[in-house]
């Protein structure tokens, strides 16, 4: 079976598109046939940065590992069992057609509460939960004391994430390993860094996630999307010379694949 990564969180703004895209595309360029959701059926944000990769590397006529893509199959719904969801019909086709030819599926989720997205919570070997370094994302976490900074409990998403594991426990299914990703980390505000990664280091032992850096905030991001590219494609598209920005964000890539520890991946790039 295929080992499948969610890129989950309720809120949007996250960079859950762009870490998808840099997961998956690191992947493929390790060597590993990689499949790709994008569960938001309305924007589709990483469908698109897929389908922009492919356009640019026929264009370019170059070759650029990527990722294979499928949106959600269409079903009839008169073929449905009774009580059977659609949405959970069509996500379980999709999963079933990819399986048979990569080795890894990253899904990307919306920045809502969607059936499909609970769905996909639930079938997540690991989960990657991209947060913007603030206590208004914090909230989706867990609820926090306002004088003390001090976690009171767990948020709503928190608890969406507990269901999901109760359900792979009663399936017999191995743990989620669910990672918290701080991106957008600044250089400025400090005292509130400290705060946060305090909270967020408080929380994880109580609820059960890993805390990782993330991606910094940095303007080559928004400019990679349209031409579907990532950090590590640069030189592919004949950039010799980094600057100290690229350089520090192809670490922040390197980084974050480690910290995945994803089966059979040994990072090399």
């Amino acid at each position: 079976m295929a080992h499948i990564i969610v890129m989950g969180n309720e809120k949007g703004g996250s960079g859950k598109s762009t870490t998808s895209m840099h997961v998956a595309t690191a992947l493929a360029r390790l060597g590993h046939k990689v499949g790709a959701l994008d569960l938001d059926l309305r924007q589709k944000s990483f469908g698109r940065y897929v389908e922009n990769r492919l356009s640019f590397a026929r264009r370019q006529g170059i070759d650029l590992a990527s990722p294979v893509y499928r949106d959600l199959p269409e079903v009839d719904q008169s073929k449905l069992a009774q009580g059977e969801n659609v949405y959970d019909r069509r996500l379980s086709a999709a999963i079933a057609g990819l399986e048979r030819e990569v080795e890894f599926i990253v899904i990307d989720c919306p920045g809502s509460h969607t059936r499909l997205s609970q769905v996909a919570h639930s079938l997540a070997d690991t989960l990657v939960t991209p947060l913007n370094d603030s206590f208004i994302d914090f909230d989706l976490l867990a609820r926090v004391d306002p004088e003390t900074s001090r976690v009171i409990g767990p948020s709503i998403y928190s608890e969406m994430v507990w269901h999901a594991r109760q359900l792979r426990a009663r399936a017999g299914l191995k743990p989620i390993d669910w990672i918290v990703l701080r991106n957008r980390l600044g250089a400025q505000q400090m005292h509130n860094k400290r705060k946060v990664g305090a909270a967020l280091e408080q929380l994880a032992k109580r609820i059960g996630f890993r805390v990782a850096p993330g991606f910094s905030e940095r303007v080559i991001f928004r400019e990679l999307f349209p031409r579907g590219l990532t950090l590590l494609d640069l030189r592919d598209i004949g950039v010799d010379k980094l600057n100290i920005s690229n350089v520090a964000a192809r670490q922040e890539v390197r980084d974050l694949m480690n910290e995945l520890r994803l089966p059979g991946v040994s990072v090399s790039f």
